[in-house]
């Protein structure tokens, strides 16, 4: 499957380059960076086909070519954008609320150099551990496990929201078990060789780390589930995750389902990126579904009455000039702060 996917991702980008290659000499080129996060989740692939979509459709019309980088996650992303470092980011939804209100791990420095261009996915939290320490089956078990457990590579979305999540249930990381920071696959890596209990994994589902678990592991390992209560304590005030359920069979040999929790994510855009180029990047998208579609799975979810729902942002400018185009009604909310 992952070769498949390289397969054509390369193809893709060769065909976008040989695109840019034709640009008559009077077109500006204009490469955009994406950063997205570890390439075992699920940021990176969809970073890759966004970008591969834009350049391909963009390159010799307008000039317009796009490059998804690898990160440690939305944290990181957050900084690039202030720092210029990127065009375009893929953050986790809570994320980008507390940095663009200035709250959490943001509180008294909000970051408003970024605009939303479209929710994406929901973010599905996979707390994968092994199965004898798994006594309820529930984010519970994770309370005094005293093992080894892998947050998410430092000042990433996945250390982030796991912090919040746990925290929320009254779980401590470095007091209920010894923080280890890795990405999705060397978590998985380490859980197979026991140096490990298990890792915080959150991504659109089926995610390629999860996929390799069950297929090396087996039974001896397990996502954990959430119950209504866990939910409750964990959104509080915020109404930010909702269930979600994993149906059998989604991993190799998951024969029953797995009651997780999720939230959103959001692709944004530098607020300095200018308005023709975001609105071109927007309409691109939704007029290319399908392709996206071909590519990952987790994209499927995407739909254009969706785009805006539980967008914590305002709308880039350009983004508003194609949704106003398609019929979608924005809430003022929403809307570029003159």
């Amino acid at each position: 499957m992952l070769k498949s996917l390289a397969s054509k991702l390369l193809t893709l980008a060769l065909a976008a380059t040989l695109l840019v290659a034709a640009q008559t000499p009077v077109q500006a080129a204009k490469s955009l960076i994406i950063a997205t996060a570890t390439t075992g989740g699920t940021y990176y692939p969809v970073g890759v086909a966004i970008g591969t979509l834009i350049s391909v459709k963009l390159a010799s019309s307008d000039g317009i070519t796009a490059t998804a980088i690898n990160s440690a996650g939305s944290g990181e992303n957050v900084q690039m954008l202030k720092n210029n470092e990127c065009d375009l980011a893929i953050l986790q939804g809570l994320y980008g609320a507390e940095a663009y209100h200035g709250k959490g791990s943001y509180a008294g420095d909000p970051m408003q150099k970024m605009a939303g261009i479209t929710m994406l996915w929901q973010n599905v939290e996979h707390f994968a551990l092994l199965s004898k320490y798994a006594k309820t089956g529930t984010a519970a078990d994770l309370k005094g496990l005293n093992e080894k457990f892998s947050i998410g590579k430092r000042g990433s979305g996945t250390e982030g929201s796991g912090r919040v999540i746990l925290g929320a249930l009254g779980i401590e990381p470095d007091k209920d078990f010894t923080t280890e920071y890795l990405g999705y696959n060397p978590s998985v890596d380490a859980m197979q060789d026991g140096r490990i209990a298990g890792g915080n994994i959150p991504a659109g589902v089926p995610v390629s780390a999860i996929t390799q678990m069950y297929a090396m592991l087996g039974d001896k390992g397990t996502v954990l589930d959430f119950t209504d209560e866990q939910l409750a304590a964990i959104n509080g005030d915020v109404e930010l995750w909702t269930r979600f359920v994993i149906p059998p069979d989604t991993y190799p040999g998951q024969k029953k389902p797995i009651n997780t929790i999720a939230q959103p994510n959001l692709l944004v855009a530098s607020s300095e990126l200018d308005e023709e180029t975001v609105y071109k990047i927007t309409k691109t998208i939704y007029e290319n579904l399908p392709f996206l579609n071909n590519i990952h799975g987790a994209t499927k979810a995407m739909a254009l009455e969706k785009a805006i729902g539980g967008m914590p942002m305002p709308l880039h400018p350009g983004a508003v000039k194609y949704y106003q185009e398609a019929g979608v009604k924005i809430p003022e909310k929403l809307l570029p702060k003159k």
